[in-house]
């Protein structure tokens, strides 16, 4: 189920073009919008098997101070993100918030479970966050709180990625424990929206982007996400998920008219040898959601 979570990837590299289409709206309203709408649909969709895995003696029972926890980071991840990038610029912020979350994600597993990376995955992984600078290219002007902010929007990433493949691995329907975490952050959300402001919301343009964004790039790509943490480690589909910058860098190219450097170019080649090479199955691991062995055959 790998192919699972490059989808999602895929989904959540059309969300910048996407939110291109509409001129003139605050990132984090866009942002909130996105999660508000998502979430809800999500829990919408998972209703069915949400309500039982949320019923007395249900899976979701079983550690809820954790899916709570996991449930804040999700809308926290959110406003670190687009405060750090205001802070220290799209690209630097983009590279640290993202580069950083399959490494906080790697050390979470080991530490919480003793899932030791293996050569493989730390190569690949220290492959593509190089290639996830080049492309990006760098610059912007990079202060120290901006930093601080994206590493802690990766951290905060790598918490409910790791606390959701956990809860997966443990017999929680992968739908249900998404439908939780998103469904609970929209709401937490909802006061952000109404504070950045909804006017955009009432041109039909600005409706449709944010039911795209909730829709394909939330509610369908964590569905997708969720599912291929049955079969995945959560060290895996986070470097996988590293496919997301390419593709918004080729969308860009196709749909924005925008130009690639040939450093970006080299970028996009290294990003996807070490996606590659980390889609590319391990030889005697078994799939246990967030327990699966990480790379230990490399």
């Amino acid at each position: 189920m790998r192919i699972a979570v490059i989808g999602a990837a895929v989904l959540w590299g059309t969300a910048g073009t996407a939110g291109a289409l509409v001129a003139g709206v605050d990132p984090v309203s866009l942002a909130a919008a996105r999660l508000v709408v998502g979430g809800l649909v999500l829990a919408a969709v998972t209703a069915p098997v949400l309500r039982p895995a949320l019923a007395p003696g249900g899976p979701l029972r079983a550690r809820p101070g954790a899916l709570a926890a996991a449930t804040v980071a999700v809308a926290a991840y959110q406003l670190c993100f687009f405060a750090a990038i205001g802070r220290t610029g799209v690209a630097v912020g983009t590279v640290v918030a993202i580069g950083s979350g399959p490494v906080f994600t790697g050390l979470l597993s080991w530490l919480l479970d003793g899932v030791r990376p293996g050569r493989r995955w730390a190569g690949a992984t220290a492959v593509a966050i190089t290639g996830c600078a080049v492309l990006t290219g760098g610059g912007g002007q990079v202060r120290a709180d901006g930093v601080l902010l994206a590493l802690l929007g990766g951290l905060l990433y790598a918490f409910y990625a790791v606390t959701a493949a956990r809860a997966i691995g443990a017999g929680a329907p992968s739908d249900a424990v998404m439908g939780l975490m998103f469904g609970g952050a929209g709401l937490v959300m909802v006061p952000v929206l109404l504070w950045t402001g909804t006017a955009w919301l009432a041109e039909p343009r600005g409706l449709l982007v944010a039911l795209y964004l909730g829709c394909a790039t939330t509610a369908l790509a964590y569905l997708l996400y969720g599912r291929g943490l049955r079969t995945t480690s959560v060290a895996v589909a986070a470097t996988l998920a590293l496919a997301e910058p390419a593709v918004a860098a080729l969308l860009g190219v196709a749909v924005l008219g925008e130009r690639l450097t040939p450093a970006s170019a080299a970028g996009l080649l290294l990003l996807g040898i070490s996606l590659v090479a980390v889609a590319r199955p391990e030889r005697g691991t078994t799939g246990s959601g967030g327990r699966t062995a990480i790379g230990s055959s490399a």
